[in-house]
């Protein structure tokens, strides 16, 4: 089954390596989309694919790479885009 979600993560997110992070595992998990930092401070990912794989990615994004610090994560369910892959993007 299909799924996907749009992220907001809040916290220490930007300069520790946040998008890479999710890029890579995007990629090992075939998960397709997009990670973007946001003006706010906040990391936007928008996550597709498979259910259990983008489901182990909302898990890694709660976590983060080693130093981040992630204070919240708002999941919104989005409608399905058909990316062909995961892209980091750049404001």
């Amino acid at each position: 089954m299909k799924k996907s979600v749009r992220l907001y993560i809040t916290g220490t997110v930007q300069g520790v390596f946040f998008r890479l992070f999710v890029k890579q595992n995007a990629e090992k998990l075939d998960v397709r989309g997009f990670v973007r930092n946001l003006e706010d401070g906040r990391v936007e990912v928008f996550l597709e694919g498979d259910a259990d794989k983008v489901n182990k990615m909302i898990e890694l994004c709660k976590k983060g790479p080693r130093h981040a610090q992630i204070r919240k994560v708002e999941i919104k369910p989005e409608t399905f885009q058909d990316f062909r892959n995961f892209k980091m993007l750049h404001i």
